[in-house]
């Protein structure tokens, strides 16, 4: 379990297929404690989210990022919160769908992302410090201290694809936690600005 940022603690599980990080946040903000696109919890992260706790909700970022939120949902009978175009395709129950542009628990807005791998797939913004940005599948850390796209075949339209991601250039962000890889703490922005404007 690694503090990222002030309130903010990331744990991995290692996938070998993907030979990726899958990465959880655990995050407390004011009153709330929130977990995002948890992966399957290590001992420490357990131990520490449940001396931490209780979590009240969950978010995730897109149907494929679901990974154990039925899980964690049903062990700390919290909400579940998923965006709004994946939910008829995702095997949870959430308590609320999001979409874009709202305010979720945590002072957290939700950013729709157009053409990508899921209808659905949401950044989150939280307006913390200098700025932080959380993406599922949009952007993976990889390698480290820079981004990527998925694979081309895994979009309709990659071209479109890489156009629905430029508007998170208008957010301001130093910190950049992703979902798979290894997320940027400080100087976030430029790897994205490098992505999309090449």
């Amino acid at each position: 379990m690694k503090q990222i940022l002030p309130g903010m603690w990331q744990w991995s599980w290692f996938s070998a297929e993907k030979q990726l990080d899958f990465n959880g946040l655990f995050l407390m903000i004011g009153e709330h404690k929130i977990l995002v696109d948890p992966p399957p919890m290590t001992a420490e992260a357990s131990t520490f989210i449940r001396r931490n706790g209780p979590v009240d909700y969950i978010i995730v970022t897109n149907r494929d990022h679901a990974r154990e939120a039925a899980t964690y949902q049903a062990e700390f009978k919290c909400q579940l919160q998923v965006p709004e175009a994946d939910a008829p395709q995702m095997d949870l129950k959430p308590t609320k769908t999001f979409k874009d542009g709202e305010l979720l628990p945590g002072g957290i807005w939700a950013i729709h992302l157009q053409d990508q791998k899921s209808p659905g797939e949401s950044a989150l913004f939280i307006q913390q410090g200098r700025g932080v940005l959380i993406v599922g599948d949009a952007l993976i850390g990889k390698p480290a201290g820079a981004v990527t796209m998925l694979a081309a075949e895994k979009y309709a339209d990659a071209a479109k694809a890489k156009d629905g991601l430029r508007r998170l250039l208008k957010y301001n962000f130093e910190s950049l936690l992703v979902g798979d890889g290894t997320s940027i703490p400080a100087g976030g922005k430029q790897p994205v600005e490098q992505l999309l404007q090449a």
